[in-house]
């Protein structure tokens, strides 16, 4: 690798991504060293050609992270080793075969929610989590709201019952925030799986975990558990994000404000425009090359670490040579992946409703929201990985708890 490495790190990544990227374009080309916690070397794909050119080479461009070339130099308390995932049985780091039968039992499952109910639980936790701040005239939408909503509907397809929803929302957020708390939560949401798993095979339903279990593919009670653990912090953090990410521009853009109070088509374009320009996902680690090759006119040694930069090859100039927002319909962004590792489409479109349903209710139930900071005061989490705000204040015309009356 080159010596001219990027950090992957920095105030930058918190205040201005998009530069930082434009940095790294013009000074290392599509594909970027760069340098992890730790010192640790890798490659940012920040082209968008090339990125697509990595994902749709699973062969060449493995998810295998038993390749890594580095793992000599990895110390056990590395703080993204639980990224990466050596020895994890989940679907992210399976590969060929096996991989298309998993994610074929996953997207099944998913497919098989109704979208009415769907979009019912959505819409019911929406409005329990509003009544208890429509009343107080201001709240953050992040803590009190965006944080909590995904993981209770998920919890609900996959087959929960209300009593555990609530502390397993807890945890999952523990985890996902990487606090003191987070080992516990880890080990909550493990044995909150266990326990599903043996309620499910006494007393099958209609769910997501359910139909995991009956698929004829023959999977372990480990490997599902492995694959729900994935599924449901994977889904929750990113759409708690696409939340607070889309919620922000609305709040923020004048093109957005003449139509905040129910304007349907303005939250699905605000969805949109921000899967281009401010992705949930910023980067994802990763693939490992399976032999020496080339890519954007560098060399790429076996057991190579190639970070997919998502965010990056949005804006890449070469796609988006006028440099507009994108709030129509395109749809080309990578912010899924793309490839036979992608998230599968089910999971987006779960994703989705989830999203644009926790929008929508909350701008019906509070049809004046407004921000209580001005919009330079809204911080983004320092991470180079996930992008999405610490807080976002509101305040709003108190209002009455629906309570009882649905």
């Amino acid at each position: 690798m080159s010596e001219n490495f990027a950090p992957l790190s920095g105030p930058l990544f918190q205040t201005d991504p998009l530069r930082a990227y434009r940095d790294m374009r013009r000074d290392h080309g599509p594909v970027a060293p760069v340098v992890l916690e730790g010192g640790i070397p890798a490659w940012l794909i920040i082209g968008y050609r090339e990125l697509h050119q990595v994902t749709n080479d699973p062969v060449l461009f493995s998810r295998d992270s038993e390749l890594w070339n580095q793992w000599e130099h990895i110390p056990d308390d590395w703080p993204m080793k639980p990224m990466i995932g050596r020895g994890q049985p989940s679907i992210l780091y399976t590969v060929g075969e096996r991989h298309t039968v998993r994610a074929a039992m996953i997207s099944n499952a998913l497919e098989a929610v109704d979208p009415f109910a769907l979009k019912r639980y959505a819409e019911e936790f929406a409005d329990e989590l509003i009544d208890r701040f429509c009343a107080a005239g201001r709240t953050d939408i992040i803590a009190d709201y965006a944080v909590l909503l995904p993981a209770r509907v998920l919890a609900r397809i996959f087959g929960f019952g209300d009593e555990v929803i609530a502390p397993l929302v807890g945890a999952i957020n523990d985890l996902v925030n990487g606090n003191e708390r987070a080992f516990a939560g880890v080990q909550f949401l493990g044995s909150s799986m266990h326990q599903l798993l043996t309620d499910k095979h006494a007393e099958p339903g209609d769910d997501v975990v359910t139909r995991m279990l009956q698929d004829p593919s023959g999977f372990t009670d480990e490997e599902i558990i492995e694959d729900l653990m994935v599924m449901m912090t994977a889904g929750h953090q990113p759409t708690a994000d696409w939340m607070g990410n889309s919620l922000r521009l609305m709040l923020t853009d004048d093109r957005f404000a003449a139509s905040l109070s129910g304007g349907r088509h303005s939250v699905a374009e605000a969805m949109n425009e921000v899967l281009w320009e401010d992705p949930p996902t910023q980067n994802v680690a990763g693939r490992w090359a399976s032999r020496d090759t080339h890519l954007g006119g560098r060399h790429i040694r076996a057991g190579d670490l190639l970070v997919l930069g998502v965010a990056a090859a949005n804006s890449d100039p070469q796609i988006r040579t006028d440099g507009s927002a994108l709030t129509g319909g395109n749809n080309a962004f990578l912010s899924f992946g793309h490839g036979e590792h992608r998230c599968p489409f089910p999971a987006q479109e779960t994703a989705e409703v989830i999203a644009r349903t926790g929008i929508e209710v909350l701008l019906d139930r509070l049809p004046d929201v407004d921000l209580a900071v001005p919009a330079d005061q809204l911080v983004p989490r320092p991470s180079p990985w996930l992008r999405g705000l610490t807080d976002l204040p509101v305040r709003f015309t108190p209002t009455p708890a629906l309570g009882g009356q649905k």
